[in-house]
């Protein structure tokens, strides 16, 4: 006897699956002629898996396992899991950087949620943009979701020393431009850095992003730090599919999990980890798609009182991986309880100190006691000044703690092409107190906001044996970078901020503590230099290029565009108003 072709009236897929009329018989069919029967498509949950895997992004190259794997539990649960692919962004890869498409990637994965017969999805992501890419999206479609991150790399091995995939190739290879590395050494060097798939091995924005999602609540708990190539990952996968049938019948959206403590809880764990300044602008973003108000001046307060707590690269000696042997994320969460929100909810159905509850620390070296904290705190710190009137962010836990207050004339390059044609010049007029200044590299400028933040030491202070300078810029920096430097510079050069306004020689004061980042020049002398210094012509002029231009925001609204943030008037209602006559029409 075949199977009822009913489908549970509570499922979002009941709307394109239950008429018993033309548009259900057709929407029926397109699954059948996939080889599916009845059985399949009756009564059970649609699941749909967002599979970011891309050739062209060594990170996410696994997932074809993770996919089979996260189908197997849909299956076990009783649902109907249906893989599709979304853009991938490499951040290796992609030029002039991945930032200048996570807000198309965020909008293929709404897009294809909404549109969609799905009662959930399993976002399946990994390298640097793809994550954040994927919750924006899903927030925004409003479809129940869960993620499952693709795990770090194994590490590298050099000479006998284990070295992760990005901090350590920045000390190498100032020690190859100092002429301290032979080019054969750091052939050598480039055999061995990235042994595998997986994402980069340090707190670099792969790695803060998997951990902010666990902390987040959108991933299960003991999720994020398990290597790729880790077979308890599969285990993962299955377990993540087994959940998507689960909030499907339950109803539970984003939007519960996502809330106001969540995202605190996410900045509480971001410095503890002295993780990626990346991780500011998704979470804004985020927050943005979400009606949430966090200010950046949350960003610092609550790192001003939150410990940094693991010991791992950049700003320790550890990678990623070996925060899952001391106990992975709900360890790291058990230490900040009392700095937590432990009533928010998760995407398992309980709250955060329920989904910790029992854990421990096995390694006390990568893990430190809230009371025996590697960093008091400060693993960030968000500027403001003449320089940033709308603010800046810097890593001051991976930052030269002698530099945190300084004073120094600055040193300034037009552009990522000037910078590269002069930086090395013997003739540069540089010293060890300058201020490097980096302009139109933000999200208008560059365009993208690429991750050209850390400026390289002129070859010459190398030589000197200068390590640290300070370095400004409107731009980002790769997770894995280290240094006094300071990003996110709003408003950007492009658009007449201050930082258009900077010459060669004029003095910038740094002070961390204070939070001040001061052009020293007098407010008129800055309001006639930009008044007649000209903005930049548009590098777009078609294409998803000029719609960026068009809509992108200035990174303190984390570089979202504006017609994707969360409107009052979607309160309470499924996005776009998505109707039945919009299904059951052609």
């Amino acid at each position: 006897m075949a199977a009822s072709r009913d489908v549970p009236v509570n499922l979002r897929s009941a709307r394109w699956f239950a008429p018993r009329d033309l548009f259900g018989f057709l929407h029926r069919t397109a699954l059948r002629s996939e080889g599916l029967s009845d059985a399949s498509i009756s009564e059970r949950p649609v699941v749909g898996i967002a599979n970011s895997h891309s050739e062209l992004v060594n990170c996410n190259l696994h997932f074809g396992a993770l996919v089979e794997g996260v189908k197997r539990g849909v299956h076990q649960a009783g649902g109907l899991p249906l893989e599709f692919p979304t853009i991938s962004l490499s951040e290796m890869l992609m030029k002039p950087t991945t930032m200048l498409y996570r807000n198309l990637m965020s909008m293929d994965v709404e897009e294809m949620i909404r549109s969609s017969p799905l009662d959930a999805v399993v976002l399946v992501g990994g390298c640097d943009k793809t994550v954040p890419a994927q919750l924006m999206g899903a927030a925004s479609a409003g479809v129940p979701a869960i993620a499952l991150t693709g795990g770090p790399m194994q590490p590298g091995n050099f000479r006998g020393r284990r070295i992760g995939a990005g901090t350590d190739i920045w000390r190498y290879t100032d020690d190859l431009r100092a002429g301290r590395m032979s080019d054969g050494e750091y052939a050598e060097l480039e055999a061995a850095t990235r042994p595998g798939v997986g994402h980069c091995s340090e707190m670099g924005t792969a790695s803060t992003m998997a951990a902010l999602t666990e902390a987040l609540g959108m991933s299960l708990p003991g999720s994020a730090a398990v290597p790729a190539t880790d077979a308890r990952r599969g285990s993962l996968a299955e377990d993540t599919g087994r959940r998507a049938v689960e909030i499907a019948r339950e109803g539970l959206r984003p939007a519960a999990i996502l809330t106001e403590m969540a995202l605190e809880n996410a900045v509480t764990v971001l410095a503890a980890v002295a993780g990626s300044t990346n991780a500011v602008l998704h979470l804004l973003a985020l927050a943005g798609r979400l009606g949430i108000d966090l200010p950046l001046e949350r960003f610092d307060s609550i790192a001003a009182r939150t410990p940094v707590l693991t010991n791992i690269q950049p700003a320790g000696e550890h990678l990623f991986e070996d925060l899952q042997r001391a106990g992975g994320v709900p360890a790291l969460l058990a230490e900040l309880a009392p700095l937590l929100h432990l009533d928010a909810l998760t995407v398992t159905g309980r709250t955060l100190g329920e989904n910790i509850g029992g854990a421990e620390v096995w390694d006390r070296d990568v893990l430190r006691p809230l009371d025996e904290p590697l960093l008091p705190s400060g693993g960030l710190a968000v500027l403001h000044g003449t320089l940033a009137p709308d603010g800046a962010v810097l890593k001051a836990g991976a930052a030269s703690t002698e530099l945190l207050q300084h004073r120094g004339p600055a040193v300034v390059f037009d552009g990522i092409d000037d910078l590269l044609a002069r930086i090395d010049d013997p003739d540069l007029a540089v010293e060890a107190g300058s201020v490097l200044v980096l302009r139109g590299a933000g999200p208008k400028g560059a365009p993208g906001m690429p991750e050209w933040g850390m400026l390289p030491i002129p070859r010459k202070l190398l030589e000197r044996g200068v390590t640290d300078m300070v370095r400004i810029s409107d731009a980002r920096m790769s997770g894995t970078g280290y240094g006094t430097v300071v990003l996110h510079v709003a408003p950007e050069s492009a658009v007449g901020g201050p930082l258009h306004a900077v010459h060669d020689g004029d003095e910038i004061v740094l002070d961390t503590e204070a939070r001040k980042l001061d052009l020293c020049v007098e407010s008129e002398e800055i309001a006639r230099r930009l008044a007649a210094r000209p903005l930049p012509e548009p590098p777009f002029r078609r294409g998803y290029g000029s719609i960026y231009l068009d809509h992108v925001l200035q990174a303190d609204a984390g570089a979202d565009f504006d017609v994707l943030r969360h409107r009052a008037e979607e309160d309470g209602t499924e996005p776009y108003g998505l109707l039945e006559g919009w299904i059951s029409g052609w």
